[in-house]
């Protein structure tokens, strides 16, 4: 019971930071309207896989920190909080999606190989400084460090399915071009939504913390 509360307490946040939109929801929105649905379902996918990628390290990483010191554990816990609440601003003051029309040349016509889509959405997710830095705050602030590794990293497949379902959703409705539009005309409301929950959360969790 106590590992079932952890990970949903880990997917109510992880759940608000993988909607709010950032490089990689701009790579899935063109692979969407420039190669179709498959082409960016397969580009989702290999972003689940680097997010496997970033939990291994971020598991081991945070499991070295706490062996070596206990007070500098205690101090990444804080940047976590103050991260998630950093996140929350902002998107909370951006005025609304800023997509422009995506041109479509005659290159991107060609067939493209799924095998390149799935390294395309690995290397973009790998390379993105966002997961590095949410993730060594959100295991740190909600994953107690005597959750065993294994448990962990399940949490990490948990939420790499989370975030392959979202693009996969994505990646269905943005290729219907009214659905596209409205969510896009949203989007200023969008935002605010999602920021307020992030702030929320990050308050939340500094309260409980200072509580322990």
């Amino acid at each position: 019971m106590q590992y079932i509360l952890e990970f949903l307490g880990l997917m109510a946040v992880f759940s608000i930071f993988i909607v709010v939109p950032g490089a990689d929801f701009a790579v899935i929105l063109r692979q969407s309207i420039v190669h179709g649905r498959r082409a960016a379902i397969m580009t989702g996918l290999g972003m689940g896989f680097s997010l496997l990628f970033h939990i291994s390290y971020t598991i081991l990483g945070l499991g070295l920190i706490v062996s070596k010191s206990l007070m500098l554990f205690a101090v990444i816990k804080w940047a976590g909080v103050a991260y998630l609440v950093y996140l929350g601003i902002k998107s909370f003051r951006e005025p609304g999606f800023e997509v422009r029309d995506i041109e479509v040349t005659a290159e991107d016509r060609m067939p493209v190989s799924m095998l390149k889509c799935l390294g395309m959405g690995f290397i973009t997710n790998a390379l993105n400084p966002k997961p590095v830095l949410f993730f060594l705050s959100l295991f740190s602030t909600l994953v107690h460090h005597d959750t065993p590794a294994l448990i962990q990293f399940s949490y990490g497949i948990g939420m790499a399915t989370a975030l392959v379902a979202w693009f996969a959703g994505v990646s269905y409705f943005f290729t219907v071009k009214a659905i596209r539009d409205r969510f896009i005309a949203s989007g200023k409301w969008f935002n605010r939504i999602t920021g307020a929950a992030l702030v929320g959360f990050g308050f939340r969790l500094a309260l409980s913390r200072a509580a322990d």
